[in-house]
Order: structure tokens, then sequence, then C-alpha cells
């Protein structure tokens, strides 16, 4: 088989169409589309840009209408009886506005009526951001909210390559029940063969129960890989979100494992950055550090807020519509803090060292990238290499099985040796499949380490539908 290499063309988002395998294609569809670990986080993603919206409402002035009505009675011992009023009133000319109250409004315990008080109006601030705070606010709600994308595309890339893992080993299980088949099959003619031959006093009994024991061994090995098949295809309906057995229909017949071709389109090592969610989010998450320690060095300094009110009160209904009813105050308000225990300091070196943190992972999520793209280079070459070595063994050792067993008919050789190259072609033509396998393996772990997989994706987010864009 030709031997694959990677080229520096453009990676192609949508890398699992390289196998050229429809029914690969439509489950790695299914899978964008109906994956609920997708879904959950299309979610956070809406939250997160709620979030960052509740953070950009500080930016623009509050305003708010306001209307109450309220059956009051003041106290007669209370403070308002420091204010005084004329003496031997009635209840109802001292609730009509005209005087205030006092302890001589009424004679005896009777006290100060009760009396209405309806009102209505408007009040707005706004803070005047000299210092950045709101600003950065924003702007690390704004890098968390991109951090939270970079998270959902991550996922996307995880499970696009899991995906074909999952279909891939769910080929190779099934290539190699149809080897044991194919096995089984001349064990039965080896069973056949030697009882015959001993029936015409060709063979000893050994032969017949060695060849007997040989096929209950082979038929003893379907049970594991028709259990290993039926969870894989489980795994595969779990990733799209369906019940168990769900795709035994359109995966449970034998089909070939997706072949590699001849180039691999890795793009260039420059892009990387650009192109890993892993990456991207570790960067989003220094830019929120950052700007988190612009809000706590704010905190330093006067907030100064701007706020004004314009309301109508009357102690009649009748009232509410005067001109002479209204009651307004406006003006600006700063606050600085003096003592704080160290509560600011101590917050703000909190940020820097959360920054420092962040300036660390994102190096080391560099660097892990590199590693994981120069193994999975690692292991697509050795997978080929051993994969020409086995397909040469198995090529021998039919040979062998063949001469093996003219031997044995024409009696230049006993049926052992037929046995011991009957098990060594079945133990190499499982592992060509397995090796085999392990090739396109290593191609869905380079496209998950270059961080394929996303670009064209738009999985539905729910009932808000934010969708993936991208950059």
């Amino acid at each position: 088989m030709a031997e694959s290499r990677s080229v520096t063309a453009a990676l192609d988002p949508d890398w699992w169409r390289l196998f050229q395998d429809p029914i690969l294609t439509d489950l790695e569809k299914d899978v964008a589309d109906a994956n609920l670990d997708l879904k959950a986080a299309s979610y956070r993603m809406a939250e997160s840009v709620a979030e960052r919206r509740i953070a950009s409402a500080a930016q623009f002035p509050h305003a708010e209408a306001n209307a109450s009505y309220a059956r009051e009675r003041a106290s007669t011992n209370g403070v308002l009886g420091l204010l005084g009023t004329m003496e031997q009133q009635q209840a109802g000319s001292i609730a009509n506005g005209a005087q205030g109250f006092g302890p001589t409004a009424l004679p005896g315990s009777v006290g100060n009526p009760s009396f209405n008080l309806p009102q209505y109006g408007m009040s707005a601030s706004w803070e005047v951001d000299f210092w950045g705070h709101v600003r950065r606010q924003v702007e690390a709600a704004t890098a968390a909210m991109r951090g939270t994308e970079e998270m959902r595309r991550d996922i996307l890339v995880s499970l696009m390559a899991e995906t074909a893992q999952d279909y891939i080993d769910l080929r190779g299980v099934q290539a190699r029940l149809a080897i044991l088949n194919h096995n089984i099959g001349i064990a039965q003619h080896s069973v056949q063969l030697t009882t015959l031959r001993f029936q015409q006093g060709a063979a000893t009994k050994l032969d017949v129960a060695d060849s007997t024991g040989q096929l209950r061994l082979f038929q003893s090995r379907l049970s594991p890989l028709q259990s290993q098949q039926a969870h894989l295809i489980n795994a595969v309906s779990f990733l799209a979100a369906k019940e168990p057995g769900a795709l035994t229909g359109q995966l449970g017949q034998s089909g070939t494992i997706p072949t590699v071709p001849a180039a691999i389109p890795t793009g260039l090592p420059s892009q990387l950055v650009e192109r890993r969610p892993d990456i991207r989010m570790a960067n989003e998450r220094l830019h929120a550090a950052t700007a988190s320690i612009g809000v706590a060095v704010a905190d330093f300094f006067p907030r100064v807020t701007l706020s004004g009110s314009l309301d109508v009160q009357a102690l009649q209904f009748s009232g509410l519509g005067s001109w002479a009813s209204r009651q307004y105050g406006f003006g600006p308000t700063a606050t600085l803090p003096i003592f704080e225990g160290g509560r600011l300091t101590g917050q703000l070196h909190l940020r820097k060292a959360q920054q420092k943190e962040a300036a660390i992972l994102f190096q080391r999520t560099v660097l892990k990238a590199w590693q994981e793209v120069d193994d999975a280079m690692a292991d697509f070459t050795a997978a080929q290499n051993e994969r020409d070595r086995l397909q040469e063994a198995v090529q021998q050792n039919q040979i062998a099985v063949e001469t093996a067993q003219a031997q044995y008919v024409q009696g230049a050789s006993d049926f052992l040796n037929v046995l011991t190259m009957q098990n060594a072609l079945l133990t190499s033509q499982s592992a060509l499949v397995e090796a085999t396998a392990t090739v396109s393996r290593s191609v869905t772990h380079l496209y998950r380490a270059l961080g394929g997989g996303w670009e064209n994706r738009y999985p539905d987010a729910g009932p808000d539908r934010v969708r993936r864009k991208s950059i």
C-alpha cells in the first residue's frame, strides 16, 4: 500500500471527507447537530453572552419610573414632636396639607390622624467612568464570552475526532470478525479433513483432537469481538444523542476501514495558534485576567455618579396635577474608599497573581499543542511502517499455511505444523487489521491536534440560537 504523506496545503475543516466514506460523513453531521454535550456548551455560550450584556449595561444611564400610594400616620411622640403646629385644629384641616404635624395637633391622647400619600415620578443615574472601572469590566466580560465560545469549539473538535475514531474502531472490529469467521471456516474444513483421514487410517486421533480444539478456540474469540462491536455502535449512538442500538441497522453490516489518501493536508505550522480552540480559549482567559487588573486598580479611585429625580407628591389625589406638588433633586455623588482594611490591596494582588497564572497556562497550552502535533505525526509514520511490515508477514504466512496443508495431505508433515501455521496467519491478519485501523485513527489524532473540524460547523444553540461564527 502506498505511503501517505502530510502536505502544507490548506486544512479542510471537514477533514473526515478525506476518507471518502459517506456513512462517516453522515455520522459527523448527525453528531454536530444533535450531540448533547455540544448543546449544553451552546447554552453556556448563550449564558456568557447574557452576562456580557449585563456588564455592558453599566456604561449607559439607568432610569426608572415609580409610583406609590400609602396610608400613613405620624407618631406624636416621634421626631415630628420637635416641629410643633398650631393648636386646636380639626383633623380635617391638619390632613389637608395646610400645616404640619405636632404634639398639639389634637387635644388629648388621640394623636395625629392618618393621611393618604400618593406620589409618582422618575429617577436616573449614570456613573461617569473616569478611571475605566466599567470599561475594564466590560472588556473582561467580553473576553470571558469569547473564551466560552472557544470552549464550545474545542468540544466540537473533540467530538468530530471521537466520532471518527469510534467509527474506525468499529470497522476494524468488523474486519477482524470477518477474518475470524474465514479462519473458522478453514478450521471446520480441517476437522472434516482429519476426521476423514482418521476414518481411512491415514491420520491419528490426535490430529482430530488438535483440529477440533483449534476450531473451538477460534469460535471462542467471536463473542468478545461481537461485544466490542455492540459497545462501539452504542458509543456512536450516544454521541449522536440516540438510544443504545439505534444505529445497529446503519452500522451493523460489515464495512471497510476508511482508507487514508496519499496526501494529508495539514496547513502551515504558523496557523496552529489561530486554529486550535484551546489556545484561543487560553488567550481569552489571559485577556480577561488582564482586564480584571484594570478593574482592581480603578477601585482605588473615586467613583462619580450623576443622579437626579423628579417626583410629584401631594396629600390629596386632586393635588397630583398641580405644578406646586413637584419635588426634585439632582447632582453628582462621589465615593472615595478611605479605609478598607486591606481589601482593595489584596484584591489587586489577587488579580495580578491570576493574570500571571493565566499567562503560564497560555504558554503551557501552546507548548502542549506543539507536542500533540509532533506526537501525532510520529504516530502516523510509525503506524504506516508497522502496517507495511505486517502486510509482508501476512503474505508469507499465507504461503506457509498453503504449503503445510499440502504437505499434510501428501503425508510429508504432521497436522501440528498446519495448526501452527494457521495460528500464525490468524495472528498476523488480526494485527494487520489493527495496524490499518491505527493508520486511519492516527489521522484523526493528527487533525484533533491541529484543531480542525469547527470552522464551518453551525450547531443550534437552543431557543436563543446562538450560532458559531468563523473567525
